[in-house]
């Protein structure tokens, strides 16, 4: 079995979920995860703090430099993810979706490199 990347993308220039709203929204992935385990495909979640508490270690000639936040300037950043296991793409999409439904934040879907390169 293959193993996915589902990264949850946050807009962070959106307005903040009212704190009934976060509940709702934690229920339900709550539940896709749920499913995710029923099925045998979860590995790992996690939510993460917002892009302010990122700190960016870069190198550079043969020394490292350490900023806050991220360099780019976007609005989305990663939130959140799953790792997940399945038989191929089509099911890592098929849980994307879930996932889409029940945070309500796009979802990015990036295999993770096999022993194959693939």
């Amino acid at each position: 079995m293959k193993q996915y990347l589902l990264a949850v993308q946050f807009d962070e220039s959106a307005p903040a979920p009212s704190a009934t709203e976060l509940q709702e929204q934690m229920a339900r992935t709550g539940k896709v995860t749920d499913e995710m385990r029923a099925a045998g495909s979860w590995v790992f979640v996690g939510g993460l703090l917002p892009s302010h508490a990122t700190t960016v270690i870069r190198p550079g000639n043969g020394t490292t430099t350490m900023t806050d936040g991220p360099f780019a300037e976007t609005k989305e950043q990663l939130g959140g993810f799953w790792v997940i296991r399945c038989d191929d793409l089509d099911q890592a999409l098929s849980w994307a979706e879930k996932c889409a439904l029940a945070c309500g934040c796009p979802i990015e879907v990036r295999p993770f490199e096999d022993a194959q390169g693939g």
